[in-house]
This record gives C-alpha cells, structure tokens and sequence, in this order.
C-alpha cells in the first residue's frame, strides 16, 4: 500500500495538471514580453523596421529548427527534462539581452529563444493531451488554450506596469521563467514517457493533418494580425488610440472566458462541426467589425463574443488532434504544427497590411475570408485531421 498523501500537499496528479498549465503560460508569456520588449529597445537604438523585422524573424527560423529536432531530443532525454531546459534557457537568455551591447548578437539570441519557445508550445500540447481521457480532451484543451491566451495578455501587462526601458523588465521576465523551471523540476509532477521517436519529418505529418495545421496557420495568422493592425484599423475610425489599443484586450478576454464552454461542446457533440460552425461564426463575426466599430458597446460585445469563438478553433483542433494521434506520433504532429504557426505568424501580418493598403476594412476581410476558407477545408479534408 501506498502512504497516505498529508491534507496539505497537492496530489501528483494535480500538481502535474497546475504545472502544464503554468507550461502553456511561460510560452505565451515569454512570447508576448519578448516580442514586444527586444521591438521597442531596438527602436530606441535607431534600427531600422526591416531590422527589427529580421530579428523577429529569427525567433521563426528558431522554430523551424527545433521543430525538426524536437520529436527525437523528447525521446531521449524525456518530457520533463526538455521543458526544464527549455524554461532555463529562457531564463537566461532574457536576462542576456541588456547585458550584450553588441546588438548583432541578439540575433542568435532570438534565435535560441525561439527554439526554446518552441519546446514550451509543443511539449506543453502534448502533456495536456496525455492527462487527458476521451470524454474530458476538449475541456483539458479549453483550459490550455485559456491559459496560453492568459500568458499572452501577461506580457504586455507586465510590461504596462514594470516599463519597457532598462534590465528591470527583462529580469522579470528571467525570474518568472526561472520559477517556473522550479516547479516543473519537482519530483512530484509526472510526465508522460515515450520510447519511440516519431523518425518522420515535419512535412510528413503536414501533410498527415492537413486540416489541424490550417487551424494553426489560421490562429497564428489572425492573432498576428490582429495584434499588429487592429488599433490601427480603430484609429482609422475615428477610435483615440488609448482606446483602440484596450480592443485587443477584449478580445482576449473572451478567449479566455469562453474556452471552457466551448470545451464542454466539444466533449458533447462532433468535435469537427463544432470546428466548422466556429469558424463560420468568426468569418460573419468579422464581416460585422466594421458595422460595429461606430458604437462602443457593439464593438466590445462582438469582439469579447468574436475572440472567444476564433480561438475555439484552435481549441478544439487540438482536441481533435489528440483524440486521433498518441505517443510519438503526438509530439511530431505538434511540433509540425508548431511551424505551421511560425509560418503563419510571419505570413498573416503581411497578408492583412497589404489588405489594409487596397481597402479601409481589409482586416476585417482579411480575417473574415481567411475563416471561410478554413471551414471550407474542413469539408475537402474530411475524415482527416
């Protein structure tokens, strides 16, 4: 028989469930303080937007590689060891940052951090996947998804509140990830253990899941999007930019509150309808943006309802996923579909600004017709992931 667990400690299994969730946190957290903190403090040295821009773009090509590395490196040195490695290198290499003058070196630096970030996302994936049973998948995802969207809201408040200038907010950020490694390094949390490496390659399960990697691609498109260019479309309308900038704020926060019911959906009807009348909600969602951009409260309902319905996408694509693929398997799948991200990031920007340039409410159909073609995938690649 095994002791008794003391009344005040954590069972083993809920103590893994907190640190997977903290897992989706660090990633979302160490992305959007990033992103946002080397940005401003390579404006403020006077590097040019293309830059700036290449240096964000290391942090992709970090992810292409670890993304081809990943399912073998898991094998071998285990779930639990990547993420305590990954969540220390994040530490370390934010605290870097002010510490290297020479701005040429925070290139390579972005790189490692998006490898490590890359890490964090899949591993995060797959270990909520594994404490997973059939009937509760789509719910566990509700609660990843919802955590990750809290880690992205994180990075900017914490920056809101500590400041953009000086060493202090990239040691918050060092710190944060630092704490998290504690967690995850105690014996008490259990990881799932695979023997066998997934040997194909990314592309091989690209095309395995086709469908699941155009939900990614969608998430990371519009997101990306959105972050860049909403306030901007706001302010186009006639929006002051205190509060345009709040927009995507509320957005979030509906992709927060809404997981969980979204989640118990996808535990209580076909999980791939869900995911098609979700994405025809977000498509009609959008094209109402810019109706509802002249009023205030329309505005906050329908992009609160919006942002909840567009990440539930995400949400129950990776229920989905799950459900089909364990294993080895599963962490290939999410390390393709942690590039397919990648790409997106570096694509949707790109895409909706060019929108944006022929038409005043490009984003809005930007994003509205990137919905329909998705829901209409999900009808080419039926019975596919």
């Amino acid at each position: 028989m095994t002791p008794a667990q003391p009344a005040t400690q954590m069972p083993p299994g809920l103590l893994s469930r907190a640190a997977v969730i903290v897992v989706a946190m660090m990633f979302g957290l160490t992305y959007s303080l990033s992103a946002t903190l080397i940005a401003l403090d390579l404006a403020r040295r006077d590097l040019s937007e293309s830059l700036i821009g290449a240096n964000a773009a290391m942090h992709a090509i970090g992810v292409l590689i670890m993304a081809f590395l990943l399912p073998r490196l898991v094998s071998r040195v285990g779930i639990r060891v990547m993420v305590i490695l990954a969540l220390l290198s994040a530490s370390i290499l934010l605290s870097l940052f002010p510490l290297l003058p020479l701005v040429w070196l925070w290139f390579p630096l972005r790189l490692l951090l998006g490898a490590a970030s890359e890490v964090l996302f899949v591993l995060s994936e797959t270990w909520t996947n594994s404490l997973s049973t059939e009937a509760t998948r789509a719910r566990a995802m509700a609660a990843y998804t919802a955590a990750l969207s809290v880690g992205f809201a994180a990075g900017p408040g914490l920056l809101s509140v500590i400041g953009t200038s000086g060493f202090l907010p990239y040691l918050a950020g060092s710190i944060i990830a630092g704490a998290a490694a504690l967690l995850i390094a105690s014996p008490r949390v259990v990881a799932p253990v695979f023997d066998k490496p997934a040997r194909e390659t990314p592309l091989y399960f690209i095309r395995l899941a086709p469908v699941a990697m155009g939900a990614v691609m969608l998430n990371a498109a519009i997101e990306t999007a959105g972050l860049s260019f909403l306030a901007i479309y706001a302010t186009q309308l006639g929006w002051m930019e205190a509060e345009a900038t709040q927009l995507m704020s509320v957005m979030m926060v509906g992709a927060i509150l809404l997981q969980l019911p979204i989640g118990w959906l996808g535990d209580k009807m076909d999980r791939v309808l869900l995911v098609r009348i979700l994405a025809l909600i977000a498509a009609a969602g959008a094209l109402a943006w810019p109706l509802a951009l002249g009023h205030a409260l329309a505005t906050y309902t329908l992009l609160f309802l919006w942002g909840g319905a567009f990440v539930g996408i995400y949400t129950i694509m990776l229920a989905i996923v799950g459900s089909r693929f364990q294993g080895a398997m599963l962490v290939g799948i999410y390390a393709a579909m942690g590039l397919v991200w990648g790409i997106g990031a570096l694509a949707g920007p790109v895409m909706a600004g060019t929108a944006m340039e022929w038409y005043r409410h490009g984003l809005a159909f930007f994003a509205a017709g990137a919905c329909l073609a998705f829901a209409a995938s999900t009808l080419i690649g039926r019975g596919r992931a």
